[in-house]
């Protein structure tokens, strides 16, 4: 099960003195906008609360170091978000967007209940979190295909921002609504293969590919 973020991760963008030189978009007849985007992928300490996504590094049951509660349904939480930075420059008549994306899980956070521990319960867990590092991709890739302009590209990369924050809570409920929170293995695997899919299309989703899932040949589970 996933535990929705009830506050949003935006970090501070384009702060003064981040590089971009207002005087000169103002008076510049025409300003190109270049924008590129990183992933922070840093390996987490052993006291990190913090891990942030990486395709080398699954998650195990020791990063669950929350205390569950003692009443409830779920037998594990994941608590899993996503965030970014930026930074901006101008130089002759471009204007250069920089986007530093965090894909993380909190450890002290997300918790499992004794017992619960099992490797198809930290399966369901990990697709949280790959669903997260999904709709990340969706929103870089979104951004890619917007046209941004020099006097309102930060308030369009936020509107966009809130837009994958909705996206990632009703794709993280479908998920649980599907697999009624891992119960149904046959659609976990099916959510699996779908996650794994769009990971490797740019984010684009099976049926957005105009391809049914069964076409394509399962991944590893």
């Amino acid at each position: 099960m996933i535990a929705v973020p009830s506050i949003l991760f935006l970090l501070l963008l384009f702060p003064a003195g981040s590089g971009t030189n207002n005087k000169q978009l103002t008076s510049a007849g025409h300003t190109v906008v270049s924008l590129d985007f990183h992933f922070q992928e840093q390996p987490s300490t052993a006291d990190s609360d913090t891990i942030y996504y990486a395709p080398y590094r699954k998650l195990s049951w020791s990063d669950f170091t929350g205390k569950p509660p003692l009443s409830g349904p779920s037998a594990a939480v994941s608590y899993t978000s996503f965030s970014y930075e930026g930074s901006s420059r101008v130089y002759k008549d471009t204007l250069h967007i920089s986007l530093l994306l965090q894909v993380f899980f909190i450890k002290s956070a997300s918790w499992v209940k004794p017992g619960n521990n099992t490797t198809y319960g930290l399966t369901h867990e990990q697709i949280h979190f790959d669903i997260t590092r999904l709709v990340v991709e969706r929103f870089k890739q979104r951004l890619k295909q917007t046209a941004l302009n020099r006097d309102d590209y930060d308030s369009v990369i936020q509107f966009q921002y809130l837009e994958a924050f909705r996206e990632m809570n009703r794709l993280q409920y479908a998920f649980d609504r599907d697999t009624h929170s891992g119960m149904n293995a046959a659609a976990q695997a099916s959510w699996h293969d779908k996650v794994t899919i769009a990971l490797k299309n740019n984010g684009n989703l099976p049926e957005e590919l105009g391809n049914d899932i069964n076409t394509f040949p399962p991944g590893p589970r």
